[in-house]
């Protein structure tokens, strides 16, 4: 099996043990679901890994950093449950799971599933989204837009779709949903590394707001900003962001 396909089927049978928490715990408390969540879909990427991909390292959200992340040749990188609130929350999609591999400075393959929507995303091959509206689409979480992304909206004259986890923002724009997806306000490379391996895929723009490279399995896993958006407005969106 390809490290493309283990992505993919990983991330999209985490994501049906997590449907499978979700029915379970359908009468308990929102806390308890999280919890639970985050648990059980850690335990079977880790247990699973280390089946398929014994000699390879993991970075995962809901793991101790294990060091040895840092000299090893191929480190997995994982967030077991994107968006806890969301799957907390009974009736909401826009949650998903993250499987990425990074092999010599890079990342070489990605899945996002989201699973509330029976979809999963994968490398290598992702259909590059169709062309979007004459406003741009910036897609912002629902409660809480950054100011970074209004600065956005307003120098493009884009209009906002609010949605959940980063996974959630990143697969929209990968499906033609959504436009551009701009985050400053602190994230983890768990959070952007499966979204970031298959937006390339697609042939999207991903970068730092500043327009510098994304880097992962670094020491700090801390990536607190992200840039992903159609190639075409690149150029548009980092004008605002770098300032």
């Amino acid at each position: 099996m390809s490290d493309h396909e283990l992505a993919g089927r990983l991330a999209t049978a985490a994501g049906e043990l997590l449907l499978d928490v979700r029915s379970e715990l359908a009468e308990a408390s929102e806390a308890e679901r999280k919890v639970a969540g985050d648990k059980r879909s850690h335990d079977f990427l880790m247990e699973a890994l280390a089946a398929e991909r014994p000699d390879d390292a993991v970075l995962s959200e809901e793991g101790a950093d294990d060091p040895v992340r840092l000299s090893a040749a191929r480190v997995w990188i994982v967030d077991p449950l994107d968006g806890t609130r969301e799957f907390s929350e009974l009736g909401r999609d826009d949650w998903a799971v993250h499987v990425a591999l990074w092999e010599a400075g890079e990342l070489v393959a990605g899945a996002i599933a989201l699973p509330a929507q029976g979809v999963t995303l994968a490398t290598p091959t992702v259909d590059s989204p169709p062309a979007g509206p004459d406003k741009p689409r910036i897609v912002v979480s629902r409660t809480r837009p950054p100011s970074i992304a209004l600065a956005v909206r307003d120098a493009l004259g884009g209009t906002l779709v609010e949605m959940g986890s980063a996974g959630a923002k990143v697969a929209s724009v990968v499906q033609g949903l959504s436009d551009v997806y701009v985050h400053a306000g602190g994230q983890y490379e768990w959070d952007s590394a499966a979204p970031v391996a298959v937006a390339r895929a697609a042939g999207l723009h991903t970068s730092r707001i500043d327009g510098s490279p994304l880097i992962y399995n670094r020491p700090d896993p801390l990536l607190p900003d992200l840039v992903v958006c159609r190639p075409e407005l690149a150029e548009a969106v980092l004008a605002v962001t770098r300032d």
